[in-house]
């Protein structure tokens, strides 16, 4: 296993509403952070075809707007026979990168006709190591996306150390964390749609907590990445220039920042991790150690 190695945030816009254009985008991002010495590739929450900032514009009476949305939102996003994450493979494969992509999927087991939100890992062999199902969509979120459920609370075992991670408010969770900790989680990805001052603290208490290097990621997205055809865009304040500022950032196990915040611009935000800082905290503080006091708590979580 690795003890030194680079990672990668990366902030950019999808194409929006496109899977084909915007997994094409996807493939020459994971090449050009192998390029800059990358060995994990971190995408944002719903990379792969747009984060529906609509649900927190449009009032939900707009059924006719969110509808036709839907519609596209449903047809951009990943199917299991369609091929997009074996094209992320092959750009995994041909650079020897782990990936963490956020995409919306469709429900291909079932009606076909449900989205969830998802973090997809991938190694550098090309395959898929697992897949995340973010558990509880977040206000207008659930207009979107369906809920997940715990057998999708994955980790991965890998020569980069050990990887998990949560999508978006669901870090808010104290027992969705408790699980990645348990899970002895050592790289822990956060893709995000969260620009926040007070989302940046909330990713440095993680970090401290779970003494782990945590990589949060979000798009960074203009008015002009969204075409002028979408209706909902006439519902933002005039002369706004961003939909979301991006605001990445990468924090080490003692919560203090490696890089970031990477505010309104696209880019690729690049952080040195070392494991060997990893136990200079846990012999402090370990949730799931020396602090976890199984004999006066009990910690269960129902995988299925």
């Amino acid at each position: 296993m690795k003890s030194k190695f680079k990672v990668a945030a990366i902030q950019e816009a999808p194409v929006f509403l496109d899977k084909n254009a915007t997994i094409e985008k996807a493939c020459g991002l994971i090449k050009e952070a192998s390029r800059g010495g990358a060995s994990l590739v971190v995408f944002p929450e719903a990379f792969i075809s747009a984060y529906p900032d609509w649900v927190w514009v449009l009032p939900p009476a707009r059924k006719d707007l969110i509808s036709s949305l839907f519609r596209e939102f449903l047809d951009s996003a990943v199917s299991a026979g369609d091929g997009s994450l074996a094209r992320i493979g092959k750009a995994a494969r041909e650079s020897e990168v782990y990936v963490a992509l956020g995409v919306n999927e469709r429900n291909d087991a079932a009606s076909k006709s449900s989205v969830y939100n998802t973090l997809v890992y991938i190694g550098p062999d090309g395959s898929e190591m697992g897949r995340h199902r973010k558990l509880v969509p977040t206000g207008g979120e659930r207009l979107m996306w369906a809920p997940g459920y715990g057998s999708s609370l994955v980790t991965c075992e890998s020569d980069l150390g050990r990887l998990g991670g949560l999508i978006c408010w669901e870090n808010f969770m104290p027992l969705a964390r408790m699980t990645m900790y348990m899970a002895g989680v050592q790289i822990y990805v956060a893709p995000t749609w969260d620009s926040s001052e007070s989302w940046q603290v909330a990713i440095r208490h993680i970090a401290r907590e779970g003494a782990m290097f945590v990589i949060s990621c979000a798009q960074a997205v203009r008015m002009s990445d969204i075409p002028d055809r979408f209706e909902f865009k006439q519902h933002y304040t005039e002369g706004r220039e961003w939909v979301n500022k991006g605001n990445s950032c990468i924090a080490g196990p003692d919560g203090k920042l490696l890089a970031g915040p990477l505010d309104a611009q696209q880019g690729i935000l690049y952080a040195e991790i070392d494991l060997e800082k990893i136990p200079d905290q846990k012999w402090l503080y370990d949730v799931a150690g020396h602090y976890a006091r199984p004999d006066i708590f009990e910690f269960a979580v129902r995988k299925y």
